[in-house]
């Protein structure tokens, strides 16, 4: 029994060294230590295993939370453009509010002596593919800062976002704090992406969480339901997409900027897809660029397969599987390349 007890009190102390070792605000440790002095008593009462998964559980969640680190931040206008021209064809006007956004955290960064930090809340609503998504991920490179997405399509409970009591069995923290942790600094990009989306009976729930998450007077002191300690998310910068705002309180609505994401002309689509799509899909087919060909008057067809669409994702599928279908003809039929041409388009082409 006396064996026993040691490997308890083994295991016992290596949490608590964990806790002292760790970077953490000194009342979430006088917490931990109070949770390691709990721990101890069960070992009296029997109920030993049971109480040490759980809180050996929520002492490792505890620590993944990157108290006090933060990534620093590029801001060069000028390269912020150069990273929206390299993903991003046209869409002039976006890419201007979002270099304006640059320069405003840019002379907050200079000119306030308190550090004070106050990025506006950008909402980007647009149809499927006009490229809502992808301008995050520009502007994180153009930041040099993390990306967190939480995707908010069916989010059946706002549980979700801000986790579970540890009471209950099985619990972790929401998905803004899982992010927070995987990001591994305090300061990332926090993509709301589609919250449009959400389940409809939860709809009301989910958007009093964003108001929380949105507004600065309250998200220096986020509070997950697993962590139960307040966690200051005011230097991230919060960036969320729709495809339209009929679902959006008007609570959360004030506490953002919306910019509409114009769709693309059948013009700028092929100058896409020319420009951004066929080099990306000729690497995933394993096709150099003369052995898979679209004329030029074809470009129409490939554009408009089945009919008008605001965006690019069905530009993008339709390229590739014409590109798989013409690797399957090099690689069966011996051929040098495969031309796309008005004789032989409809082979390439979708039908439904």
């Amino acid at each position: 029994m006396s064996d026993f007890r040691e490997i308890l009190n083994q295991e016992i102390a290596a949490l608590a060294a964990k806790i002292e070792q760790g970077e953490l605000p000194e009342e979430m440790r006088y917490q931990l230590k109070k949770e390691i002095v709990a721990l101890e008593r069960s070992v009296e009462l029997g109920s030993y295993d049971e109480k040490y998964e759980k809180v050996s559980h929520y002492v490792d969640w505890c620590l993944r939370i990157p108290f006090g680190k933060k990534s620093e931040d590029t801001l060069d206008v000028q390269k912020a453009q150069q990273v929206f021209d390299q993903h991003h064809f046209g869409m002039q006007e976006v890419k201007d509010r979002f270099l304006e956004y640059l320069a405003v955290l840019n002379l907050q960064k200079n000119n306030l002596q308190d550090e004070t930090f106050s990025a506006p809340i950008l909402l980007l609503v647009g149809l499927v593919g006009t490229g809502k998504t992808t301008f995050a991920y520009s502007l994180a490179e153009a930041l040099n800062r993390k990306l967190v997405r939480i995707p908010f399509g069916g989010m059946g409970s706002a549980k979700e976002l801000r986790g579970n009591s540890r009471l209950l069995l099985g619990s972790e923290p929401g998905k803004v704090l899982k992010g927070i942790c995987e990001a591994g600094v305090m300061n990332p990009i926090i993509l709301l992406d589609e919250i449009d989306r959400s389940a409809d009976d939860a709809n009301m729930d989910i958007m009093g969480v964003l108001v929380e998450l949105l507004d600065p007077a309250q998200n220096h002191a986020f509070t997950d339901d697993f962590i139960n300690y307040p966690v200051d998310l005011s230097q991230a910068i919060f960036l969320a997409t729709c495809n339209n705002t009929r679902k959006i309180a008007t609570a959360v609505m004030d506490r953002m900027e919306k910019i509409s994401m114009p769709s693309y002309t059948d013009e700028e689509k092929v100058a896409i897809a020319k420009k951004y799509v066929m080099p990306k899909v000729l690497k995933e087919a394993g096709l150099r660029p003369d052995q898979f060909i679209i004329r030029e008057e074809m470009w129409q067809k490939m554009v408009r397969p089945l009919g008008f669409d605001a965006g690019i994702r069905t530009l993008q599928r339709t390229i590739q599987g014409a590109a798989r279908k013409a690797a399957r003809i090099i690689v069966e039929g011996k051929y040098d390349k495969v031309e796309i041409g008005p004789d032989n388009y409809k082979i390439f082409l979708p039908s439904y």
